[in-house]
């Protein structure tokens, strides 16, 4: 059982994470050093991690964080009991894009990560999230639960699989790999949210909307006993239709 999906959303993010042991601090042993921040047309603001934690304007809900080494823009997320987010203060955002790198652990339950949006508190946001152990699984189940849209507190994970089987989580392109630094691509409307995830051009999960918030703050999110890197977030407001990356 998991612990703690792609239509076009009301904004698109980008970052990159990754997930590890304690030595994650430093990056990720498998992945390396996070990328540079790749070219985009999109017309993104970066938000620089370094700069807002040295600034103070992070606030970590249930976990730790520190600087990602290897990167100034870069942020450590530690592991813990239950979902953290690291809340960023000055990112409220309704439609739009946000994108990042993320790397996660090939290690059954113990890799979930990805990026909170529309927050309004602490338990109420949605979120996209990676399962980076299930993208190459053998077991077909399994494999299918690869890249998760929730819309919490109402319409967690076991909720939504339980209620609308398979339809807010899918399998990612065979191309992804679970321990390399991601790209994660979120592209928000007012009723769909669409996800990219790797380098593919094709969305890997696209639903609709769960929550009915217009606007709210952007997150780094972790589950339950996940940490995670996370670098190169980005954010463009204003919804433009996603043909591709």
């Amino acid at each position: 059982m998991d612990r703690r999906s792609t239509f076009i959303v009301s904004t698109l993010l980008s970052v990159t994470v990754c997930g590890a042991t304690a030595a994650c601090g430093q990056a990720p042993s498998a992945c390396g050093p996070p990328p540079a921040r790749a070219a985009d047309t999109t017309p993104f603001t970066d938000i620089d991690l370094g700069q807002r934690l040295a600034a103070g304007s992070l606030r970590a809900v249930n976990r730790t964080i520190k600087a990602l080494e290897g990167r100034t823009n870069g942020l450590y997320v530690s592991a813990g009991e239950g979902a953290g987010v690291v809340w960023i203060t000055g990112t409220d955002v309704g439609e739009g894009t946000i994108a990042a790198d993320v790397c996660g652990r090939d290690v059954l339950q113990e890799s979930f990560l990805g990026l909170a949006f529309h927050g309004q508190d602490d338990t109420t946001y949605e979120a996209v999230y990676l399962r980076p152990f299930n993208f190459r699984a053998g077991d077909a189940t399994r494999h299918q639960h690869a890249v998760q849209y929730i819309a919490v507190p109402k319409h967690d994970w076991p909720q939504l699989r339980a209620t609308f089987p398979e339809e807010f989580e899918n399998p990612v392109d065979a191309s992804v790999e679970p321990t390399a630094w991601i790209p994660l691509r979120i592209v928000i409307a007012a009723t769909r949210v669409q996800v990219f995830v790797g380098s593919v051009a094709a969305a890997a999960l696209e639903v609709r909307r769960l929550a009915d918030a217009p606007t709210g703050l952007i997150g780094l999110w972790v589950g339950n006993g996940s940490d995670g890197g996370f670098a190169n977030l980005r954010i463009a407001r204003g919804y433009v239709p996603a043909a591709g990356k």
